[in-house]
């Protein structure tokens, strides 16, 4: 059910797709990080015929979805972006959206990025910023002091690990993007079906108490405007070169 309710990620994975360069060499290989569905198959491939397509995603689920949505379509990895598991300057382009908030050793990633890139290799990537969901964030913090939406890296934490490694040049630049919803039941909803879990380590143990499950919603209704309520993601675009 995951395409069903991700408009969000159609929405951002186009957007990316505009970050895509035009090389007067064509790519060999093309690596579509954290694939999921394999919903941007098909734009990779019009945007470089030829290339050879690789989907990779670390859920085994979304892999099999892929595979069988197109075998043909390219070769489908179950493989984790911090230990790709790609030879040495394999791959002449990355695209990956809205994977890359799930790893938290920016070093690590832009490490093997930088591996399996040829010389003059290109990554253009999306992520969510700390400001993602800081609606939902404040209506919990109103009923207690434990963390129930994840917290993810800010640009400046990506633009470091980046210029430890050398050989590396990262460009990023951020665009907001909001969602709407009738009833706060909707986004929790369509977090669980995207598997958006909650990674923070002092999440809280148990099921949450339905009194403190009501004091959220009330929380978040006084962000009611126009008759809907809004969730903001901060989305970080990045273009990561090798030289």
């Amino acid at each position: 059910q995951y395409d069903s309710v991700a408009g969000l990620q159609r929405d951002v994975g186009t957007r990316l797709l505009d970050f895509l360069d035009r090389p007067a060499e064509a790519p060999r290989a093309v690596l579509d990080l954290g694939c999921g569905t394999g919903f941007f198959q098909a734009g990779l491939a019009g945007h470089y015929p030829g290339a050879r397509y690789i989907g990779l995603d670390l859920a085994q689920g979304m892999v099999d979805f892929a595979r069988g949505r197109d075998a043909g379509a390219g070769e489908w990895l179950v493989g984790d972006a911090e230990a790709l598991p790609l030879a040495g300057e394999s791959v002449d382009r990355v695209f990956s959206s809205l994977a890359v908030q799930w790893c938290y050793r920016p070093d690590h990633l832009f490490a093997e990025l930088a591996r399996i890139l040829r010389p003059g290799g290109r990554c253009v990537f999306s992520t969510l910023g700390p400001d993602t969901l800081h609606e939902l964030r404040g209506a919990w913090a109103a009923v207690d002091d434990h963390r129930h939406v994840n917290r993810f890296l800010p640009a400046a934490d990506l633009a470091a690990a980046a210029g430890s490694l050398p050989g590396l040049r990262l460009r990023l630049e951020t665009e907001r993007y909001c969602m709407y919803y009738q009833r706060v039941g909707e986004l929790l909803s369509e977090l669980k079906t995207l598997g958006a879990h909650n990674m923070n380590r002092d999440r809280p143990s148990g099921l949450t108490s339905r009194r403190a499950l009501q004091g959220m919603l009330r929380a978040y209704e006084v962000r009611r405007c126009d008759g809907v309520l809004p969730a903001t993601y901060e989305v970080i675009f990045g273009v990561l070169e090798k030289a």
